[in-house]
């Protein structure tokens, strides 16, 4: 079994994807009004309407912009150049400016604009580089 995306469900796809196309440098695939992706070769980023909970029971199954336990996260070879590159585009969403965690990773932490919070990381320390060896 592999995990191969994660899906935030938003009342404004439009805005999420363009938030996330900005962030990522990545070119969002927009299939339908209520449905995108952001495609890396590690995994997948979905995002999908409101309107698309009918599809899973509901509007009961999932709160848009209600996010309070999963950080979104994304690797990356220089999380400083990012962020010096993008600082004054993240000022309004900043958690954290990039801080090096115990766990080896260099990280930004911010919002998008539904509250979901995201993390770039940058590995720094050997057991992290090894960890994520191939994975940038």
């Amino acid at each position: 079994m592999n995990l191969v995306s994660i899906r935030v469900i938003t009342e404004d796809v439009s805005k999420l994807l363009e938030f996330y196309e900005h962030i990522t440098q990545v070119k969002g695939i927009r299939f339908t009004d209520d449905f995108a992706e952001l495609q890396t070769p590690g995994g997948t980023l979905a995002i999908g309407s409101t309107r698309t909970l009918q599809f899973f029971g509901g509007p009961q199954v999932a709160k848009a912009a209600a996010n309070q336990t999963a950080i979104i996260e994304f690797i990356t070879t220089d999380v400083d150049k990012i962020y010096q590159e993008q600082s004054g585009f993240l000022a309004p969403y900043l958690v954290q400016e990039p801080t090096t965690m115990p766990w080896g990773n260099r990280s930004l932490l911010f919002r998008d604009p539904d509250g979901n919070l995201v993390n770039f990381f940058t590995p720094v320390s050997a057991d992290a580089i090894k960890k994520f060896e191939g994975k940038i």
